[in-house]
């Protein structure tokens, strides 16, 4: 296999942020504050995503348990039943990956909170959740250049990742923990 390389691992990398810088000037602020309040008043908070919209989510599920907050991953063998009072947060570019919309709609079932991020505002997920992010990005079946020059939803996933990074922070700065406090919750059987 060859690579034509007519450009640098650094013009890659500033592609790559530049589309994120992008997408943090045109997000709506107020969607984050509200999944920030969201995950305030859940008893419970589950994650849950395919691919690598999953494992963003995943990661954001260790932050969050880092912060002391009681936190599953959807199909992990001790995840328990999601009940009413409980948050179910999803991850989908399309908004129409079929396992998050079925689980959406048995948490809607149970009435626990649905919030989606997602860059379909007129998706399925969309239409199911209770509150949404929307994050512009381009969906995994966009082939064009014109919302993202890379890859399939490797935009969206990143950006997930920031997303729930700054989400983090948020928490993190309004619980007055000290990088000390969070320590003990780090895994130690690695």
């Amino acid at each position: 296999m060859s690579i034509n390389n007519t450009h640098t691992v650094e013009e890659d990398l500033e592609l790559i942020l530049n589309e994120n810088l992008r997408l943090s000037k045109e997000l709506n602020t107020q969607q984050v504050e509200n999944l920030i309040n969201a995950i305030n008043n859940a008893n419970r908070i589950f994650f849950l995503g395919t691919g690598r919209s999953g494992l963003a989510l995943k990661i954001a599920a260790m932050r969050m348990m880092h912060l002391g907050l009681n936190v599953f991953v959807v199909g992990e063998i001790v995840t328990p039943a999601i009940l009413e009072g409980d948050l179910l947060i999803v991850a989908s570019g399309s908004g129409t990956t079929s396992t998050v919309v079925s689980a959406v709609k048995k948490a809607n079932k149970q009435h626990a909170k649905v919030f989606a991020l997602t860059a379909d505002e007129n998706s399925e997920l969309a239409q199911l959740a209770d509150e949404l992010l929307l994050i512009k990005a381009a969906v995994k079946t966009d082939f064009g250049a014109a919302v993202s020059e890379q890859y399939a939803g490797s935009l969206f996933e990143q950006f997930t990742f920031l997303i729930f990074e700054s989400v983090f922070m948020s928490l993190w700065k309004k619980s007055s923990l000290t990088k000390e406090d969070l320590w003990p919750k780090h895994a130690n059987l690695e």
